[in-house]
């Protein structure tokens, strides 16, 4: 019983021989962690007002209208049978176009 108490008085007065020795090194994915853990997060960035370019907007609305005139006529050649060569490259400028326009205007 004294032993036991002898024990505790000890581990309550010398709680620094418990912890892991000052010397000792950790280890490269701990050391690592911790130095991310504590840099500084990037601001968000701004959302400022983008410039748009009117002209370039304009010509690229002219030309997927140009397109989309005329897919209607080479619809009804695939459907008579027939495909047109650049209907596939057509329908994937329309794409790139559309989604562009998109991003552009798009806040």
């Amino acid at each position: 019983m004294r032993s036991l108490l002898l024990c505790l008085c000890c581990l309550l007065l010398f709680p620094t021989s418990l912890k892991p020795q000052a010397g000792r090194a950790r280890p490269p994915g701990i050391a690592g962690a911790d130095a991310a853990a504590n840099t500084p997060i990037e601001a968000p960035a701004k959302a400022g007002t983008k410039q748009i370019n009117l002209e370039q907007i304009h010509s690229e609305t002219q030309e997927l209208r140009k397109l989309a005139d005329a897919l209607p006529a080479q619809i009804e050649q695939v459907t008579s049978g027939q495909l047109p060569k650049d209907l596939a490259e057509n329908l994937k400028r329309i794409e790139r176009l559309a989604k562009h326009l998109r991003s552009e205007l798009s806040p």
